[in-house]
């Protein structure tokens, strides 16, 4: 698969336009998947009349999707979960690029539809990672654009659709109402009211954080109207753990600025987590019980802040946070932990980081935030589920047992395909990146993480680039934003369970 994709990114005509070559990947991944999920529903609507049933070929599986009626065939791109959200997404880039080429939204009046591209991209991603200076080349309509694709990339164009119609007393047909609690995991009765509720939180979130950075901003010696955009693109890009600032150096000018540095990082921690499991955090606090998924996100969540902190603080006292004193160092080793789950500001030189420090932030950034947040990652219930079900096999437990509570066959396996989905997309990606780069196996490493993390963060190597480069990146946050999981659902057969039918494998593992 990797070879096929360096070889496609080689060819002569498409390096000529990688723009092009960036939509005709995408476009080719998402036609395969629905072909091969066409020939999936129709291999389960005869798997239930017969278990076994002839299969047709991909080419007359073709004839029959172009026979189709124009309205037939839009309904396939949303009829099912997995497709609707690599659709909804790729269209929000497409827009993106559109706009971010406008005149109006470059200071230098036009600019390169490869980094306007990028720009969208790492914009709708929620990424942060730059090919431009964001304050420097682009206007404030530019700003205003990215902060735009940014709020509806966080936040999903559908939930704010949804919310939207039933404002505007329209319904939701049943397939509707199917696929939305598919993509949100709401109960199906209560999606209205999660939706809201989300919507809610997200704006009364943000527009706290945005008054009070605003005023620090100001007592910083910034201008009121300065000091008030400066506020709120920061409040709403922190929330939705984006990472892009209107400071060129992102916050390394506020190192010394404790309240800078916490008000983003609990934007960051809130946008991490699903705000329904926000929620629940006074009813944790005052000893109450809440339900297992909200508690294991959380317990996780607070488990890896602190390593992470105190992981920076040990490796790197005498390092990057040398120059600072011990409370600064305290408070900018925290913001870096925190900022690690998928957000990509930066208070110190990521550069100068040590090697062990480097080691900690691949990590933190390969895990990521929690389901239902703006964080990307393969999610902090994942690796807690991989590491409960590990200490469950050495303590020769037959059961992951969780509260009181047994954690399905079904949940470790998803967990499993979660965990190696990322990491064989990982390693595609940086083998890609290192083929076609001039560039330090490690700043590779390190760049593609954090592309399929939706992090942000950068050595460096960005902007050391070509275009071939770029479109690997772009193309490694978008399948790091939809998730490994959601394109594994679609390069899969839906094959009929006839298990029970087979006799119990012996293997060997040691």
């Amino acid at each position: 698969m990797t070879l096929l994709g360096v070889s496609f990114f080689s060819m002569p005509r498409i390096t000529s336009n990688p723009f092009v070559a960036f939509i005709i990947a995408l476009f080719i991944i998402i036609l395969s998947c629905y072909l091969v999920d066409l020939k999936s529903d129709t291999q389960n609507k005869r798997g239930k009349k017969s278990k076994v049933g002839d299969r047709r070929g991909v080419v007359s599986q073709f004839a029959n999707f172009s026979q189709k009626s124009s309205a037939q065939w839009w309904e396939m791109f949303l009829n099912h979960p997995a497709r609707i959200m690599i659709t909804t997404f790729m269209v929000l880039c497409i827009f993106g690029t559109a706009i971010l080429i406008l005149p109006i939204a470059s200071l230098n009046g036009s600019i390169n539809i490869l980094d306007a591209a990028f720009t969208s991209v790492s914009a709708v991603c929620v990424t942060g990672l730059i090919v431009l200076d964001t304050p420097k080349d682009f206007s404030t309509v530019g700003q205003f654009f990215i902060l735009i694709l940014i709020q509806l990339g966080g936040l999903g164009i559908m939930s704010i659709t949804t919310v939207g119609m039933h404002a505007m007393g329209r319904r939701l047909t049943l397939r509707q109402e199917r696929l939305m609690t598919t993509i949100t995991e709401t109960d199906h009765k209560d999606l209205i009211k999660s939706l809201a509720a989300i919507l809610k939180f997200t704006f009364i979130a943000e527009g706290f954080g945005a008054l009070i950075l605003s005023l620090l901003f100001y007592q910083i010696g910034d201008s009121f109207g300065q000091a008030l955009w400066r506020g709120v693109f920061t409040s709403i890009s922190a929330f939705c753990n984006a990472g892009f600032a209107l400071q060129s150096d992102s916050l390394i000018s506020y190192q010394a600025n404790p309240m800078v540095l916490h008000t983003v990082a609990a934007l960051i921690i809130f946008g991490g987590i699903a705000p329904a499991t926000t929620m629940l955090i006074p009813k944790l606090i005052g000893g109450k019980n809440i339900a297992v998924a909200p508690y294991i996100a959380l317990a996780t969540t607070v488990v890896l802040l602190v390593a992470g902190a105190l992981f920076i603080l040990a490796f790197d006292w005498n390092g990057v946070l040398s120059e600072l004193s011990v409370v600064n160092k305290i408070h900018n080793a925290w913001f870096q932990s925190v900022t690690l789950r998928t957000a990509g500001f930066n208070s110190v030189d990521i550069t100068g980081v040590t090697n062990p420090t480097f080691i900690v932030m691949i990590f933190m950034m390969f895990i990521g935030g929690s389901p239902g947040g703006t964080a990307g990652g393969i999610k902090t219930t994942t690796i807690a589920i991989i590491i409960l079900t590990f200490w469950a096999n050495i303590t020769n437990r037959k059961s992951v047992i969780v509260l009181n509570r047994r954690v399905q066959s079904r949940v470790i396996y998803r967990a499993i395909t979660i965990a190696v989905s990322g990491a064989l997309m990982w390693c595609a990606m940086v083998l890609m990146v290192d083929i076609t780069q001039q560039i330090p196996l490690s700043d590779t490493i390190f760049e593609v993480t954090s592309a399929m993390g939706t992090v942000g963060l950068s050595t460096g190597a960005t902007s050391l680039l070509d275009e071939i480069g770029k479109v690997i990146i772009m193309i490694s946050m978008f399948a790091g934003r939809i998730g490994p999981i959601t394109l594994f659902m679609l390069l899969s057969e839906d094959r009929y369970d006839n298990s029970s039918r087979y006799q119990n494998a012996k293997i060997s593992l040691t």
